[in-house]
């Protein structure tokens, strides 16, 4: 049976588009000096935990994240996975909320999503393919995983089938994969949401 795979997703360090409320996205946008102390301090939450290596998104916050807490605990970045960054989100990049923003809603000026946006589905897709092909590569292994708020979200929604909040920045959540055999479907367990454990 093949063991299971533990993965600490940690969403990057604040950009200074995440303090003015900007939809970031695909655009790289790299850590604040908040940012980067919200990096380092989550070590303390990951430190309890035994972890072999981290792997991180491509995109500078995330990497930049990946590499201070990696130093911190003595571990290794070993990948930048492209399938980790972050949902694109089109021409609403840059934008903060008003009525350019609202322009691009669909339906206009509701919340199902934006115009010219990659879809929920493909982002929770390639997100968790990403997570299986480390699952696969490493069975067993604990892994620090570190992306994007809504690529996490959007991961977790489709893996547990329930609504998940909005992921804090550098917050500590904890899932397992038990990976699937040829009478089951992957069995995900999420332990610790946004640094609070996750009742049983």
């Amino acid at each position: 049976m093949t063991p299971t795979t533990t993965f600490a997703l940690i969403r990057h360090g604040q950009t200074d588009w995440n303090a003015q409320m900007r939809i970031q996205g695909s655009t790289d946008i790299p850590l604040n000096a908040i940012g980067r102390g919200q990096a380092t301090d989550a070590e303390a939450a990951l430190s309890p935990y035994a972890w072999d290596f981290v792997v991180s998104s491509p995109l500078s916050r995330a990497a930049e994240t990946a590499d201070i807490i990696a130093a911190d605990l003595g571990l290794t970045v070993t990948e930048r996975m492209p399938q980790l960054v972050e949902r694109d989100y089109g021409p609403a990049e840059g934008l903060g909320a008003g009525p350019e923003l609202d322009a691009l809603r669909i339906p206009a000026g509701g919340y199902g999503g934006f115009r010219g946006a990659e879809s929920e589905a493909s982002v929770a897709a390639r997100g968790l393919d990403a997570l299986r092909e480390l699952a696969r590569t490493w069975p067993g292994a604990r892994i620090v995983v570190v992306a994007h708020g809504t690529l996490i979200r959007l991961c977790l929604i489709e893996a547990l089938g329930r609504e998940i909040p909005s992921i804090d920045n550098a917050a500590l959540t904890l899932v397992r994969l038990a990976p699937h055999t040829t009478e089951a479907a992957d069995a995900w367990t999420l332990d610790v949401l946004n640094g609070a454990l996750v009742p049983a």
